[in-house]
């Protein structure tokens, strides 16, 4: 569920902005605790996907 609300964050943000990079990365933080059951490897996945948009800037 935090990644999930993070991830409306970023897609919201990227979609009033313009910005590809959080737009997908929110896409992607909404969609990927269905495919990912493994508890570790979600809360990497998770805050990989949240730092992307900080390193990525345009």
């Amino acid at each position: 569920m935090l990644f999930g609300s993070v991830g409306l964050g970023y897609f919201v943000y990227g979609k009033r902005q313009k910005a590809v990079v959080p737009l997908v990365c929110g896409l992607v933080l909404m969609v990927f605790p269905y495919f990912v059951s493994n508890t570790v490897a979600m809360v990497v996945l998770g805050l990989v996907f949240i730092a992307i948009p900080y390193f990525f800037r345009k």
